[in-house]
């Protein structure tokens, strides 16, 4: 009936709606570092079956089709995207990209959580610790690295060791190894925004290791590792969503059109 069309076309808007908030998302933090773009996933809902298919005809066949009217789609899931983004030369000391697999550990200070993140844009708090770059809450490096305040200079090597340079010596000083967290599916880890992610059971149970090393990716120091959103796919993918929404909201009108001619029927 026309009244199903209906329904089954205000799933497929709805379904397109949800692809449109993932699709502004990605767009919206095309210069945020090293996010993860996003992708929206569907799937058919149920069907009528008026004739399954495998029935007798009168010649005692079976028949190779059946007669299944689907009642529209929905959004089964969002998949997030961890492919490598480009780096971005800073010429920052305290900026690292991770090249390859793996997250840095901070410390959430109102949880006293590990959560996790790719985004390297570290700074130097009042006392020294190494922290992330952020005006409202600065989440301590784990394990904690600090920095020394007559350093003059800090280098980071591609395996996370972490040396400064002070007043009075040649060779430069260690003082800290910036370890390395990974998860046997990142897709499951939980995204709580400030470029933050916190392990699930989905995520499966975090592995640190040092990096460079037993497949953790290596660390690039003066640089950051950009968003990997590609703009030219979201806007081709935002093209196909406005029209997909056009078309499911056109048989809205065309069955409600239809709903009318079979009201009226009644006055001839």
């Amino acid at each position: 009936m026309t009244v199903q069309a209906l329904y089954s076309a205000a799933t497929g808007m709805t379904a397109m709606e949800s692809k449109l908030d993932v699709i502004a998302n990605n767009l919206a933090n095309l210069e945020t570092t090293a996010f993860k773009s996003d992708r929206a996933n569907f799937e058919d809902l149920f069907y009528r079956h008026i004739k399954y298919p495998g029935v007798q005809d009168a010649a005692g066949e079976y028949t190779p089709t059946g007669i299944s009217i689907g009642y529209g789609s929905k959004v089964t899931s969002v998949q997030t995207k961890f492919t490598q983004g480009a780096f971005k030369q800073t010429d920052q000391p305290l900026d690292m990209a991770i090249e390859g697999n793996g997250f840095f550990q901070v410390i959430d200070p109102a949880s006293g959580e590990t959560m996790y993140t790719r985004a390297g844009n570290f700074s130097v708090n009042a006392n020294g610790n190494l922290v992330m770059g952020s005006a409202s809450t600065g989440r301590l490096l784990e394990p904690a690295i600090d920095i020394p305040d007559d350093a003059t200079a800090v280098a980071v090597s591609a395996d996370g060791i972490v040396s400064v340079k002070q007043p009075g010596t040649v060779e430069l000083a260690q003082v800290g190894q910036i370890e390395l967290a990974r998860f046997v599916n990142p897709e499951g880890l939980l995204k709580m925004g400030e470029n933050l992610y916190a392990e699930t059971d989905a995520s499966g149970p975090v592995t640190t290791g040092n990096a460079g090393q037993d497949g953790f990716g290596s660390v690039r120091q003066n640089t950051l590792e950009a968003s990997n959103v590609e703009p030219v796919k979201e806007l081709i993918d935002l093209i196909t969503t406005q029209r997909a929404f056009e078309l499911n909201s056109q048989c809205v009108q065309v069955g409600d059109e239809i709903m009318q001619v079979v009201t009226n029927l009644k006055r001839f």
